[in-house]
């Protein structure tokens, strides 16, 4: 049986991505040892926070299309980019050898880098927090200039845990302005969990910076996947509040602009967004066969009516 033969029969019989498995295949030393991918697959890191909009949901649907990841790209030779990481769910999934992960939101950011670097001090943190509403309110009270890197992440992840729907969201100063939520036993220290991911992060660089610095680094045969703030799918519905600032028309115009240039470059682009008239748009202008739009469903879990949640259209824009 040939390695892409193996890849392929890992892929089917574990439900896993063709990264994963050559991961896999170096682990079992190229044979097809079952026990042994399953042990890999138990002991693989899961996003350590909630993040709306996150994509684990969606993974299966992008490997059915065929989309995901990009039969073209090398992982052994090439670089994985994710700009917008959030909850690093793609990343999680396929543990390429060389990834750059980055966000906007510094406080995220300094999250993964502590995880990365001094997860034992952070895991001790978490254990001292507490679960109720008064307490919830002193933390999510606290002024994170104030705090060191350490406390930073644990106050980060404690509120992810606790607070509504785990979302992240903040006003026009950059405050965290989620209110207490409904979780009976919310685990605040998944302590096995933050070391694996600890181990996966060793090697990754994780920056603080604007999605357009991948277009200093990244070159012919690398990997970009965006998952950016979703355009609004009316106008009362812009849940866009990861960071302070705004990202709508002009904001994704840029965005689709470099994608484009990634394109163009010779890159595999992956973009996720809100299957609107405006996105949709934009990305028809781009004149190029290789361009496509795809749609997925996906599950809508922000709405604070329970009748508001339920099926949505996304869409997945591919140059491949």
């Amino acid at each position: 049986m040939t390695t892409q033969q193996l890849i392929k029969k890992l892929e089917q019989e574990f439900d896993i991505n063709a990264i994963f498995a050559q991961h896999v295949l170096l682990y079992t030393k190229g044979k097809f040892d079952p026990k042994k991918t399953q042990e890999l697959i138990d002991e693989k890191a899961k996003p350590f926070v909630k993040w709306v909009g996150g994509k684990r949901q969606l993974l299966k649907q992008f490997r059915k299309l065929g989309l995901y990841p990009p039969e073209g790209f090398d992982a052994s030779k090439n670089t994985y980019f994710e700009p917008f990481v959030g909850g690093g769910a793609v990343f999680f999934d396929l543990l390429p050898q060389k990834a750059m992960l980055s966000d906007m939101n510094k406080e995220l950011v300094t999250t993964y880098n502590v995880i990365k670097n001094n997860v034992e001090e952070l895991i001790q943190s978490l254990k001292k927090h507490k679960h109720n509403k008064e307490y919830f309110l002193k933390i999510r009270a606290q002024k994170v200039q104030n705090l060191s890197e350490v406390e930073i992440a644990s106050r980060f992840i404690f509120l992810n845990r606790t607070c509504f729907n785990g979302m992240y969201r903040v006003n026009s100063s950059g405050e965290f302005n989620v209110p207490f939520g409904d979780n009976k036993n919310p685990l605040i220290c998944d302590e096995e969990n933050l070391r694996k991911v600890s181990l996966a992060l060793k090697k990754v660089s994780i920056k603080h910076q604007d999605y357009k610095a991948v277009l200093q680094k990244a070159k012919k045969g690398d990997f970009i996947y965006f998952d950016p703030p979703y355009y609004p799918v009316s106008k009362t519905a812009s849940f866009t509040g990861y960071t302070k600032d705004a990202f709508l028309d002009k904001e994704q115009i840029e965005l689709r602009d470099t994608f484009f240039e990634l394109h163009k470059r010779g890159c595999f682009v992956m973009l996720s967004n809100s299957d609107t008239p405006f996105i949709n748009k934009i990305y028809s202008e781009l004149k190029d066969k290789k361009i496509t739009i795809n749609i997925v469903e996906a599950g809508r879990a922000i709405n604070s009516k329970g009748t508001g949640r339920g099926k949505i259209t996304e869409v997945l824009v591919t140059n491949y």
